[in-house]
């Protein structure tokens, strides 16, 4: 018996070993493609801040038109007590309006795609809002809205409106028409087709429309504050980057940069996050980014 037994083992762990050695192979290449993704931006990024530092060294640029990213460094702490605040006002408005220009962009991409009437009489003007330059509507807003933080937020909620409108109603008109004339067949009334068959449809695409409209909103809050002319305690990081380029601070006008573009590229992060998580189960876009 136990002679028997020790033959056995051998042929049971030899069966197990091509699996794993299977499942090993399959998961390697997606590990080193994951590796390669966050390695090779951060070395661009190291090699850029070398070639950057030695450039200020070597011709010696004074700080005041070209400071080193070290300098920049000491004026992101330094001046932290300016710009941190600064920055919680622009993400305020940022913020705030992404979620008014969801809720709006997905309300009224609903009633245009449901009512042919609604699409004649609303799409043209959220198409002439979005064509015409926001800081020729700044000036209007900042005279109708009683406070400028106001004014802001609606500038940058026609800004990153028109891309979840327009975005998520393509997405409830590509439905397929044959999965519509089963749904009819099947007797599902208007309500249900629209939430078990459109709206799932349309998913991808509003959350297209969603990571454009995140980097569009912080754009629109800076552009407006520029067109607004704001200034004191109560302002963002534009007041900061006009006043510290009117004083001739380069060092805290790269810090104001440096945190506008990291909060960009993190709201792109966040956004491309929902959306693989919600997607990576069953649509083709997030399917083929997994193999």
């Amino acid at each position: 018996m136990s002679l028997a037994a020790t033959e056995k083992k051998p042929e049971n762990v030899t069966n197990a070993d091509p699996a794993v050695a299977l499942l090993d192979a399959k998961s390697a290449p997606g590990r080193t493609a994951r590796a390669k993704r966050i390695l090779i931006p951060l070395l661009m990024l190291a090699l850029l801040l070398v070639a950057w530092s030695l450039y200020v060294w070597a011709f010696d640029v004074p700080h005041y038109i070209l400071p080193s990213p070290m300098r920049i460094a000491d004026a992101l702490v330094s001046d932290w007590g300016i710009l941190g605040p600064a920055l919680l006002v622009t993400l305020k408005i940022t913020f705030l309006a992404l979620i008014l220009a969801l809720l709006g962009g997905v309300a009224l991409a609903v009633l245009i795609a449901e009512s042919k009437i609604a699409e004649l009489a609303l799409y043209p003007y959220a198409v002439i809002l979005q064509v015409t330059p926001i800081v020729a509507i700044a000036p209007l807003i900042l005279i109708y809205v009683p406070t400028t933080q106001a004014a802001l937020l609606i500038c940058a909620w026609i800004v990153a409106f028109f891309p979840v409108l327009s975005n998520t109603t393509q997405g409830l008109k590509s439905t397929d028409h044959n999965l519509l004339d089963l749904f009819k067949l099947y007797g599902a009334n208007r309500w249900q087709t629209l939430i078990f068959l459109k709206l799932p449809n349309a998913l991808p695409y509003f959350l297209a429309g969603l990571r454009i409209a995140g980097g569009l909103a912080l754009i629109a809050a800076v552009v407006a504050e520029f067109a607004a002319g704001s200034a004191g305690a109560g302002s963002g990081l534009a007041f900061r980057l006009i006043e510290s380029q009117f004083r001739l601070n380069i060092p805290r006008l790269f810090a104001a940069l440096f945190l506008l573009s990291i909060t960009g590229v993190l709201i792109f992060a966040a956004t491309s996050f929902i959306s693989h998580m919600l997607l990576r189960k069953w649509h083709e876009s997030a399917l083929k980014r997994e193999v």
